[in-house]
């Protein structure tokens, strides 16, 4: 492993320093000055506070260039309100958590459209190659009403590249110690004024075993995929119309490392393999009616198919999930202070389902076919008093053939009251139907016993704060934000894995459970080139499982976050650092070992993990070299009884940090401009 990441290091070395400083890429700088081959750079901010009144940032190229930035799942790692966990240790899914809650509770959307629901969930991180991505939105709290009634903890929105952007073509590739390879080429043709189209391609492979924590399962599966994507612009003087079509294919293998015997007294092999086949279309028409007031009508639509085909020794899950969402809106400015926006919604759910969940040969499978067809409109005001004052609210109505008809309140104010100080409110509910063998699959690999209840509509109120200060000091700001966000569940689907050891149940709350999040951040450039973010959020999260209330588990009760960038005048080198310390947790509980002692402690402990990275700025290119988790932590026997996957004993759940230990990385992006 050491040469791996030795040879690594040497490659990146050799690239770097037999190259004289050129031109620094084209979509970096804000502004540039050529100087004999030499550009003078200035760089726009990573992230950005959102306008308007809800509390929110926006992550653009910036910042996503200062880590290896895989994919979506992997944008999040110098953000202190997002933390991305594994869901288990063998499957490699991964979770979003926001306001210390999972990721079930904050709404995905791409172009400003609801995705990635229902099965696409556990491994949906990994189907947005970084490099596709222009920017990301993060809003916390109850967001807009337009989107629908889906948003609990916040949104996150991830807005592609163009196919209006500015003629190209870009190719980037990347190479870890973990064996793992990705190859991404983006680009767009302007056929004339008004059409134009794009194509984004990646493949990625990771074809090796490791096993680094010593528990005898792979600390990452084997996964290779292939996501295709075809996009249009056209617009005219009163029209403008966005659509396009995608492909992902996914190959996903996983379970024991090569050195264990895994074969049970049938002698079967223990194996587990996740194929996913997904296909996507969108189209987005808008028809400027008035454009003195503002005033337009839009047609969005959105479909998916997805289909997955899992295996899990015996165990099985197979889902066909189809999904429509259509909306229509109109928007109108009144004047400089009011505006008013409304629309009528449709979105249609179907699940053809078959499985078994025993861990038995030859178990008969069960179908189960779930459909949901949900109607809804909406009305939203806006009232902007200059740059002093803004308050949004917004109601929709919702009809479920299921649950029947609900109503979607949310409020938002923003007063700036002057350039040093903003406050901001929000209040708001959210729904969210929950599909439990969908969206928690990945629990099957483990041995405990799976089962469910016919589960409500999940249903939350969200209150949160922020305030934020822009102190000068010296000739700079230092730019501080602190936030508070209570939510609180009325109606809840409850993950329990502590009611017994060898079994995993999700039912309807009963009592409490809410989530107290504090978290104050700070940003300073401490002088040209180099700026530092330094930030520390609490969380409070608890639920009720058999009439006690209890903390979650597998949550970090606090997060610490450091961050330091700096890049060099001409902008030919760029420096990163991230230090993030994660507070300890509960565990679930444990079952008892022979000699009366617990499975596993009943609390762990706090760790920290260092990610670093330089890049090297050319004219058409730039080359990058890395690691993530250089502290080397990496949560011990995250497998549990790995030796005998077909037991009771066998566990995969229990997972609170890395699998992986250290690793190093090295990529290349070549801008290799009009085609």
């Amino acid at each position: 492993m050491n040469n791996k990441i030795y040879s690594l290091l040497g490659i990146s070395t050799m690239l770097a320093t037999s190259m004289g400083a050129q031109q620094a890429m084209e979509d970096d700088p804000v502004g540039e000055e050529m100087m004999n081959e030499v550009t003078v750079v200035s760089s726009r901010p990573g992230t950005s506070r959102m306008a308007g009144a809800m509390n929110g940032t926006i992550i653009n190229k910036t910042e996503l260039f200062k880590m290896a930035c895989c994919n979506l799942g992997e944008s999040f790692s110098t953000n202190p309100s997002v933390d991305i966990n594994y869901s288990d240790a063998a499957t490699g899914a991964r979770q979003i958590k926001l306001l210390g809650l999972s990721g079930t509770y904050v709404q995905m959307l791409t172009e400003n459209l609801p995705d990635f629901r229902g099965a696409a969930m556990p491994y949906s991180l990994g189907y947005v190659p970084g490099t596709w991505m222009k920017s990301i939105q993060v809003s916390k709290g109850a967001s807009s009403v337009k989107n629908g009634y889906e948003s609990i903890t916040g949104q996150i929105n991830v807005d592609y590249l163009k196919p209006e952007d500015e003629q190209g073509m870009s190719i980037n590739l990347y190479g870890n110690t973990m064996s793992k390879m990705e190859a991404n080429a983006e680009g767009n043709i302007h056929l004339n004024k008004q059409v134009s189209t794009e194509l984004l391609g990646h493949f990625e492979n990771n074809w090796e075993h490791h096993d680094k924590n010593n528990d005898g399962w792979q600390d990452s599966p084997n996964n290779r995929q292939f996501n295709f994507q075809n996009r249009w612009h056209a617009k005219t003087d009163h029209y403008i119309f966005h659509g396009g079509l995608g492909l992902l294919n996914e190959d996903r293998k996983f379970g024991p490392a090569m050195n264990m015997n895994a074969i049970n007294e049938s002698g079967d092999i223990w194996h587990g393999n996740v194929k996913t086949n997904r296909y996507g279309a969108y189209m987005k028409h808008a028809f400027m009616l008035n454009p003195e007031h503002g005033t337009n009508v839009a047609l969005l639509a959105h479909a998916n198919m997805h289909e997955q085909d899992a295996i899990f020794g015996y165990k099985n899950y197979y889902v066909n999930e189809k999904n429509l969402y259509a909306s229509l809106l109109l928007e109108h400015h009144f004047n400089q202070n009011h505006e008013v926006s409304a629309g009528v919604s449709f979105n249609h759910d179907y699940f053809g389902q078959l499985y078994n969940l025993e861990n038995m040969r030859n178990a008969s499978r069960t179908r189960w076919n779930e459909k949901e067809n949900v109607p809804g409109a909406y009305a939203q005001y806006t009232y902007e008093l200059g740059s002093t004052l803004t308050a949004m609210a917004g109601i929709r109505m919702d009809h479920s053939n299921l649950y029947g008809t609900f109503a979607t309140p949310r409020f938002h104010l923003k007063w700036q009251a002057s350039d040093l100080v903003g406050l901001r409110f929000s209040a708001g509910k959210g729904y969210r139907a929950v599909h439990p063998l969908a969206e928690y699959s990945y629990l099957l690999a483990s041995g405990r016993q799976f089962s469910f209840d016919q589960l409500d509509m999940e249903e939350a109120w969200n209150f949160g704060t922020n305030t934020q200060w822009n102190i000068p000091i010296g000739n700079k700001y230092l730019k501080v934000n602190a936030d508070y966000y209570y939510t609180r569940f009325n109606h809840q689907a409850v993950l329990d894995l502590d009611s017994n050891p060898h079994a995993v149940h999700i039912g309807n709350l009963k009592g409490l459970s809410y989530s107290h999040v504090f978290q104050i951040d700070a940003t300073y450039p401490l002088f040209e080139g180099l700026t530092m973010t330094a930030a520390y959020r609490y969380n409070d999260a608890r639920e009720t499982i058999q009439g006690k209330r209890m903390e979650k588990p597998l949550q970090s009760r606090y997060k610490g976050l450091f961050t330091a960038s700096y890049k060099t005048p001409l902008g030919i080198w760029q420096f990163d650092a991230t230090l993030q310390l994660n507070g300890g947790g509960r565990m679930p509980k444990a079952y008892t070992l022979i000699d009366g002692s617990p499975s596993w402690n009943s609390h762990f402990n706090a760790y920290e993990m260092l990610n670093l990275q330089v890049t090297r700025w050319f004219r058409n290119f730039s080359v990058y070299v890395g690691g993530e988790n250089l502290t080397n932590r990496k949560q011990k026997n995250a497998v549990i009884d790995g030796g005998n996957p077909w037991g009771k004993n066998f566990d995969t759940t229990t997972v609170y940090g890395p699998v992986e230990g250290a690793m190093g990385y090295v990529g290349i992006r070549y801008n290799i401009g009009r085609l």
